[in-house]
């Protein structure tokens, strides 16, 4: 599926999926420890990448307080303006329209950034500074639900990983099958809910099973983590479908 399909899709469903990032029974506390996974303190700085409506942003601001800075990215019009209403009343939340696989972000070393790292205007400012958004040393980069529709998992990640400081943190909460003893009913109706929101959901069988490839590329994201990280942790929650992993990079390259 081409980026202006997944946008259109995306955006269509925005209302339904704001009302189940929001009101399924338990996500509330589900957003608060993913949240917190994120090991922030006041005064840090924590982008979100395919923040959809917002409905991390506002645990992510709780940790950071008022002198924090909070960025969210996602690439589908309609679903940042439900994050901007979200967020409206923080004026240290930000919401940026791009590509969580090309952020507008500078890299960690900002005297290395280059062109591929981030775009830049002709006075040298990414475009999160021209947005009005300097964010500074980032601390901790967040993924919810966001690294089973990439093609390259690991890749992204690789890329996160280099926009924040050394010793910072990329935490990475994504659905997958359950491995617990009582996984196969709940893992039918999670292959249920993955066909129904897989673009353009009118297909009833696969060549590709999407519920597999989805564990596919979710192993490999929360895997080159693990390696690019100095101290995990990992947990399941929600019937062992959610899986959390946090990963602490190293002090120094």
């Amino acid at each position: 599926m081409t980026t202006e399909g997944a946008q259109e899709f995306y955006g269509r469903w925005a209302t339904p999926y704001d009302v189940i990032a929001r009101r399924t029974p338990g996500i509330q506390r589900l957003r608060r420890r993913v949240a917190a996974a994120c090991q922030l303190e006041p005064g840090d700085t924590v982008v979100e990448m395919g923040c959809g409506t917002g409905a991390n942003l506002p645990y992510l601001r709780e940790r950071v307080g008022p002198e924090g800075t909070v960025v969210g990215i996602d690439f589908t019009g309609p679903v940042l303006e439900r994050a901007r209403e979200a967020t409206a009343a923080y004026d240290n939340v930000h919401v940026l329209r791009a590509d969580a696989t090309t952020p507008p972000l500078p890299s960690s070393d900002r005297s290395a950034a280059s062109d591929d790292e981030a775009s830049v205007d002709d006075t040298g400012r990414s475009d999160v500074e021209v947005a009005g958004v300097d964010p500074g040393p980032i601390d901790a980069v967040l993924a919810t639900f966001v690294v089973g529709m990439l093609e390259d998992p690991a890749g992204a990640v690789d890329d996160w990983c280099e926009f924040v400081r050394p010793g910072g943190h990329v935490v990475l909460a994504n659905a997958a099958r359950s491995d617990e003893w009582y996984a196969p009913p709940v893992n039918a109706v999670f292959r249920t809910i993955v066909v129904l929101s897989t673009p353009p959901t009118a297909k009833l069988r696969y060549e590709d099973d999407p519920h597999l490839r989805l564990d596919e590329r979710i192993d490999a994201a929360h895997a080159r983590l693990r390696e690019r990280s100095v101290a995990v942790a990992d947990e399941t929650h929600v019937f062992g479908v959610v899986r959390l992993t946090g990963g602490r990079l190293p002090d120094s390259e």
